[in-house]
């Protein structure tokens, strides 16, 4: 689900899991795993990208009506994980938003240091309102880091989803890329973040982060049981049957 490869001192993690890289257990494990083992063999940066037109989708939602409550608590638990790793990776992390990357597939973006994304149709926001679907304390805590308050307020609770030629003035990209120039760039910027002293940038990236890590150690429980009870009732079920199935009808 995950390639990984190399270029000098960057690590390149690409997503390729179906047709939209849609978020589900196996991806937030595998994507947990490629970062360790990134890290674990010299690494000095990450970039992340997807597939074809799509980085990510968001969260499978056809594997999520599919499954019952253990599926959901197991996938929850996994995907606000794997989020608040990357969001807490010590080294530099880029995403190279290669196209569509909505709901979780845009928080999976805002967690990184830096975003590119390619000019183009690609469309990048936070729906997950219009879904029905409540945010994860996780998801909802990078969003809000990323974006900024405001921003990330009405990003959340109105849900419009921008197109790439947006995305820098509504805060989700930091540039804008041509596509045939977005991993070159991607790659440029991860070797001049990475040319810090690597103890300097991990210190000043967590000490940076710190608060939303502990906000989230001591809420996370409780919210995370909350968030479950609410994914799981027939009112937020039946919400994301009914965009699905008006989704499929398009």
């Amino acid at each position: 689900m995950i390639e990984t490869t190399r270029k000098d001192s960057v690590a390149v993690l690409r997503m390729e899991h179906g047709r939209a890289n849609a978020m589900d257990v196996e991806l937030s494990r595998d994507l947990r795993a490629a970062l360790h083992q990134a890290m674990g063999a010299g690494a000095r940066a990450i970039v992340i990208t997807g597939s074809g037109s799509i980085f990510s989708a968001g969260v499978d939602l056809l594997r999520v009506l599919g499954s019952g409550r253990d599926y959901l608590e197991e996938f929850l638990a996994e995907f606000s994980g794997g989020l608040r790793e990357l969001f807490a990776t010590p080294l530099p992390v880029v995403a190279a938003i290669n196209g569509h990357a909505i709901a979780g597939g845009c928080i999976l973006a805002c967690a990184c240091d830096y975003r590119l994304m390619a000019r183009g149709p690609g469309r990048i926001g936070v729906p997950e309102l219009r879904v029905g679907v409540p945010f994860p304390l996780v998801p909802a805590g990078i969003a809000v880091h990323a974006l900024g308050v405001p921003r990330a307020e009405k990003a959340m609770l109105v849900g419009n989803v921008v197109e790439a030629g947006h995305a820098v003035e509504q805060g989700f990209a930091d540039e804008l890329v041509e596509p045939e120039r977005l991993m070159e760039r991607a790659i440029e910027v991860a070797r001049a973040m990475a040319g810090t002293p690597a103890a300097s940038y991990r210190r000043t990236k967590l000490g940076l982060r710190r608060p939303a890590l502990e906000t989230w150690d001591r809420l996370a429980a409780a919210h995370d049981r909350e968030t479950l009870e609410a994914w799981d009732s027939p009112t937020v079920r039946e919400a994301i049957r009914a965009f699905v199935e008006k989704t499929l009808k398009k």
